[in-house]
């Protein structure tokens, strides 16, 4: 009774990642189709503890509460290989899926440490290494999980390059929620280079200098997405990169001529989403 028991609250907390997942996540929940069944649960519990840290930056009113809840996740995860979850779903998710090693798991809460910070990404580079950090990351345990440390290690470039043009993509998309929140997360060298004062950023307010600056990161993300298709990886990891096949038509929306970034939805219909992932989970490309 006490397994039956068990089995049953690992099963409604998966259901509940998977929901999480589904509301707040849902570019990768439309991935999740293309995973072999004995895989997905790996991969809800890794997108769901995704959402958990990548989250508490938009969800706390202080830094120092948002220190403690990614606090609370390090130690949640050292207890995890002794059964201790806390009895939050992603957490017990993330135990029963077994699949990730607990170093990588902590090292994405670390990276989002600079979610929490108010200092400025200085430039192009220092964003692509955040970009790295958080995005690259979880497409490379998704990889791990899917295609075991030989796939994921094949695939290095691919990762990184994919990775990185879809944190710039959703960075881009964020820029309205960033600025209603405070945040910055544009590189100051390049709103140094486009005259775009920070404050009109923050206050809502779109101009053709704006406009330049997030066609230089969109540009960026672009090349990164072109570095990411010519990149070798195996089929078996691909659901871990398709995320980013669909990045061209938010880069496209984004970069619009005379478009107000503060007005206009970077949304993509569901079902043009879901016909975009299933033609290039078809051709086996990103």
């Amino acid at each position: 009774m006490a397994s039956e028991g068990a089995n049953e609250s690992a099963s409604e907390s998966m259901a509940a990642s998977l929901e999480e997942v589904r509301t707040h996540d849902h570019d990768r929940f439309l991935t999740l189709l293309f995973v072999p069944s004995s895989r997905r649960p790996a991969l809800v519990a890794l997108y769901a503890f995704n959402l958990e840290i990548a989250r508490v930056a938009e969800t706390v009113t202080e830094p120092m509460m948002g220190h403690i809840r990614l606090q609370w996740w390090r130690e949640t995860l050292e207890g995890l290989p002794k059964g201790e979850t806390r009895g939050h779903p992603a957490a017990v998710a993330l135990h029963e899926a077994d699949a990730f090693p607990l170093a990588d798991l902590q090292a994405l809460i670390d990276a989002r440490e600079r979610d929490l910070s108010d200092d400025v990404v200085e430039d192009r580079e220092k964003l692509e290494a955040y970009a790295e950090a958080t995005s690259s990351s979880i497409m490379r345990l998704a990889a791990l999980a899917l295609g075991g440390e030989e796939g994921a290690a094949r695939a290095a470039e691919a990762i990184r390059h994919a990775g990185i043009a879809y944190a710039l993509t959703g960075l881009l998309r964020a820029v309205p929620l960033h600025a209603s929140q405070g945040r910055l997360m544009l590189p100051a060298d390049i709103l140094l280079a486009r005259n775009v004062d920070p404050h009109d950023v923050l206050a809502g307010k779109a101009n053709d200098e704006l406009r330049a600056a997030i066609a230089d990161v969109a540009s960026s993300a672009r090349e990164h997405l072109a570095a990411a298709r010519e990149a070798r990886y195996d089929a078996v990891i691909l659901p871990a990169l398709l995320p980013v096949s669909l990045c061209d038509r938010y880069l496209d929306i984004m970069t619009a001529p005379g478009i107000d970034p503060f007005r206009t939805p970077v949304e993509v219909p569901d079902f043009r989403r879901q016909l975009r992932l299933f033609g290039r989970n078809l051709a086996r490309k990103i």
